[in-house]
């Protein structure tokens, strides 16, 4: 995935899943994408308190100040991070070298929480300004966006991602995709 929205749409989420389960945040994503302005980063970045306040009453989404203000700082990190980079997407590449990670896991056992590389990330990206993007989060993140390939070698998404390693990525998971990468293992 390399469009800079839907990887902030991504991070939004992942953030606002921990503590929760996986199937409460999908379950709001279309709240999500109204509250959030279709995860227009640049219109995210201009939230301000009012904007706060009306989220925390928000059914659609999950009513935490923390995961909201989070959304909306690191917004205004992607963009930094757009102006030195070009974009979102080409840092994030570029930290695994502009291949998708295959990691051929053969027991859900075998898929960790985080890695010595989403530890990277996170603190980099902690280092720029964001935030609930610890490593937990942050390798939840790279599966969802596939910079890596954690479907077990027994699931049936795991051939046809694979083949997208070699290629190129995807250019959209679907909420079926991602749901279905949580059920063979590959996230918490």
């Amino acid at each position: 995935m390399r469009d800079d929205r839907r990887l902030f749409e991504l991070l939004v989420l992942e953030g606002a899943q921990a503590g929760l389960s996986w199937s409460t945040i999908l379950a709001r994503r279309a709240g999500y994408r109204r509250a959030f302005a279709r995860f227009d980063v640049a219109r995210v970045a201009r939230f301000r308190s009012a904007v706060v306040d009306r989220l925390l009453r928000d059914p659609g989404i999950i009513r935490h100040r923390g995961k909201i203000e989070s959304a909306i700082g690191n917004a205004r990190a992607v963009l930094a991070v757009q102006r030195e980079h070009g974009s979102f997407a080409a840092y994030l590449w570029d930290f695994i070298g502009g291949r998708p990670l295959d990691n051929r896991r053969r027991s859900p056992g075998q898929v960790p929480a985080q890695t010595a590389l989403s530890q990277a990330l996170s603190r980099d990206l902690k280092r720029r300004g964001f935030t609930f993007a610890g490593p937990t989060i942050c390798y939840a993140f790279m599966q969802a966006v596939g910079l890596v390939n954690d479907h077990l070698t027994s699931c049936f998404r795991y051939a046809p991602v694979r083949r997208l390693t070699r290629g190129g990525t995807p250019k959209r998971l679907s909420s079926q995709a991602l749901s279905g990468s949580r059920r063979c293992g590959t996230s918490s």
